[in-house]
């Protein structure tokens, strides 16, 4: 999947997810991609949310703690341009149709919270923007993976929209999500045709990100914060430090090194080793010139130097042309 000139095929993303860790706090917030920059992530990601359009009316205290939290449009372009001063990918989730409008200039992908991954209005408006997607498949949405991938691709097509591309990610939506219930085998799931698969993670840690990687996820995307004891907002708990993030990231690195690629040639590392452990058929006694080889002639032992198991057919039934002596390996030179 690639998104921008970044290519989940050739390297995992790593999303710093900021969200609304920063608290309202605008310098916080360009801290804070400074920091998840420095640490080696490749993306950063917050959340762009008009109140009034998230919760109902009558939370008055949730929504007044979400205007304390929030940014403004120009806020969220100024935002942009310091992660591309730093090198970063700059993405957002938005919680409004509006929202859409505002980022599209500023996003070369969207997220979908898990929240809103049945959010259909939602969901076409930002497909019509033609852009990649990265989707979590929380609250045990995996079972719906192919009706919202068939409903994404319906909006494409019938708008003449070559496929930007779309990432599904394994998500548990709890916060903290307790380890016997990250379910990380989730992740192979989500290898479907034309999908790439990805994990959202809450854990307390990184391990659960790490390993999701062995998984098969090709996104991770982890909470991110300054300081866990920043404040009481529960988000900052389940964060990773700077620290951690600069670990996970190594971490992460160190696992795609032993991947590798999905190949069936001889390796490198294997070849001065081939001959050494590989098997010839040699003689178990003297033979004469003119004798006819049979089964009960031969052997099979190391080193692979001449005709190997399977090639008995070359030799079995044949006369010797030149003699050969107990223990040594047929070539064609006996029969010529």
């Amino acid at each position: 999947m690639k998104i921008g000139n970044f290519d989940t095929a050739e390297k995992v993303l790593i999303i710093a997810e900021i969200g609304n860790n920063h608290e309202g706090d605008f310098e916080l917030a360009k801290d804070m991609i400074d920091a998840a920059a420095e640490a080696g992530a490749d993306a950063v990601k917050f959340q762009t949310i008009i109140p009034n359009q998230l919760v109902s009316l009558k939370e008055t205290k949730r929504i007044q703690q979400l205007q304390n939290f929030s940014f403004d449009r120009d806020q969220f372009a100024e935002l942009k341009a310091k992660a591309d001063q730093k090198n970063i990918m700059f993405l957002s989730t938005p919680f409004a149709l509006e929202v859409v409008d505002w980022l599209n200039p500023i996003v070369p992908a969207f997220k979908v919270a898990s929240g809103d991954n049945d959010f259909w209005p939602l969901l076409e408006k930002i497909a019509l923007t033609g852009k990649p997607i990265i989707l979590s498949l929380g609250l045990g949405k995996i079972k719906d993976a192919s009706k919202i991938a068939s409903f994404l691709n319906k909006v494409w097509f019938d708008s003449a929209i070559a496929y930007p591309g779309l990432a599904f990610l394994h998500c548990m939506v709890s916060y903290p999500t307790p380890n016997d219930q990250a379910n990380l085998r989730n992740i192979k799931k989500l290898n479907l045709e034309n999908i790439t698969p990805g994990y959202s993670d809450h854990t307390l840690g990184i391990k659960a990100a790490e390993l999701a990687v062995a998984c098969g996820a090709r996104i991770i995307e982890k909470h991110f914060t300054l300081s866990k004891s920043h404040s009481d907002f529960r988000d900052h708990q389940l964060s990773a430090d700077p620290a951690e993030l600069k670990t996970l990231v190594q971490s992460i690195a160190t696992v795609e090194n032993l991947l590798g690629k999905s190949e069936h040639e001889l390796a490198i590392c294997e070849k001065e080793n081939a001959t050494a452990v590989g098997r010839s058929i040699a003689s178990i006694r003297d033979i004469g010139v003119g004798e006819a080889i049979s089964m009960s002639d031969i052997s099979w032992v190391r080193p692979r130097v001449g005709f190997k198991p399977g090639e008995e057919n070359l030799i079995l039934g044949k006369k010797l042309s030149r003699s050969i002596k107990k223990g040594e390996f047929f070539s064609m030179r006996h029969f010529s």
